[in-house]
């Protein structure tokens, strides 16, 4: 083993607990957090760690009986923020889809997903595409920032308003637009403070559909997957170089077009060459240790300023799928590279300066991990 390997699965080993996940980072994400948890599993799978089983089918634990699978599960401390989400256990938001990629991935790996997980796994993709009223586009709406998972991302800029834009003032809006969900079982179902057809996330909910499908278990989801790629031709922009959101509700302004790196992850599904391009070239994404989170020439770009422009694993590691999957081989590899150096340069940070390698967020987090998985 490299001694990457070793420090990712030492690493993992003491983010492991019980009933069987890892948390992010002990003192600053002490919980499970659901696309983390996918990750992590694709991350143990990769040591041969039957561990990845069990941190899937705890991620899907507390499912909703209509699908709807929550962000956050307090497991060791139930009521710790339930006045906050107005239920004890887990969160009424929820994050992009990964269960779907992580399955196809154990599958493809050779351990035994069982039929129960993979039909949560459906039936956690199957809430987002029929269960959420679509807007014009087609798309399915976000109903908080932090279910993009980009939590402070400069395509949500136009629900700031006239507020300060300080870190500590964004939070308590963030916190506004909890109170204003409209629930239905414990799962959002409409808000008039907070509406998007994010790009990425349907992005996501399309590839994790494609994903099951990829191993004969996305079922009648098939068809959705295909709509909403579909649905994201329409949102491409030749102007902005990029895909647009749509669809907003509650915001002041548009922020909608901002070039974000997880603006472009409707590559997984919808593979443009300019956008690919994009992804290495120095004067748009490209960066020695990943791509930059948002476009060199856009006003919000800060390399070291959370989701206003650092690299993040989780997305080069995303990208570096497209590009595989879509026969870019030599990006792909790139890409690959460039997780894994800025991986060693940051110490396994949650996310680093895309230019320096210079960590930062919380350090070690477990989904930096993702730089040891290999490309198939």
């Amino acid at each position: 083993m490299s001694d990457l390997g070793d420090d990712v699965l030492a690493m993992m080993n003491a983010a492991w607990r019980p009933p069987g996940f890892c948390v992010p980072h002990p003192m600053r994400y002490p919980f499970q957090w659901l696309w983390d948890s996918c990750f992590h599993s694709i991350v143990w799978a990769e040591f041969g760690d039957d561990r990845c089983l069990a941190e899937l089918d705890n991620t899907l634990a507390h499912q909703g009986a209509d699908g709807f699978v929550p962000h956050v599960t307090y497991w060791s401390k139930p009521p710790v923020l339930a006045d906050f989400w107005g239920q004890p256990m887990t969160s009424t938001l929820t994050q992009p889809p990964m269960y779907g990629h992580a399955a196809a991935h154990l599958i493809r790996s050779g351990f035994p997903v069982s039929a129960d997980v993979l039909d949560r796994c459906r039936a956690g993709l199957e809430h987002l595409t029929r269960h959420r009223p679509r807007g014009d586009a087609g798309l399915v709406p976000i109903f908080h920032p932090w279910e993009s998972g980009c939590d402070d991302s400069a395509r949500f800029d136009a629900w700031r308003g006239e507020q300060d834009p300080s870190v500590h003032t964004w939070f308590e809006r963030k916190g506004e637009m909890v109170k204003a969900l409209l629930l239905r079982d414990g799962a959002p179902r409409e808000s008039a403070a907070f509406a998007v057809g994010s790009v990425g996330f349907n992005a996501l909910i399309s590839w994790n559909i494609a994903e099951l499908d990829s191993v004969g278990e996305a079922g009648d989801l098939v068809a959705d997957g295909l709509e909403l790629a579909s649905a994201l031709g329409n949102r491409w922009s030749e102007a902005a170089g990029t895909w647009v959101d749509a669809n907003p509700v509650g915001a002041t302004g548009w922020s909608g077009a901002v070039r974000t790196l997880d603006s472009l992850l409707p590559l997984l599904v919808d593979p443009r060459s300019v956008a690919f391009q994009s992804l290495l070239d120095p004067q748009a994404f490209g960066a020695p240790y990943g791509p930059r989170g948002v476009h060199r020439d856009e006003a919000s770009n800060e390399p070291s300023s959370y989701w206003r422009g650092p690299a993040w694993p989780q997305l080069t590691y995303l990208l570096a799928q497209a590009a595989m999957a879509h026969g870019r081989t030599s990006l792909a590899y790139s890409l690959a590279r460039s997780l894994r150096t800025g991986a060693i340069r940051s110490n396994l940070s949650e996310y680093w300066n895309p230019e320096t390698g210079e960590g930062l967020g919380a350090r070690p987090q477990s989904w930096a991990g993702l730089a040891v998985i290999g490309l198939k």
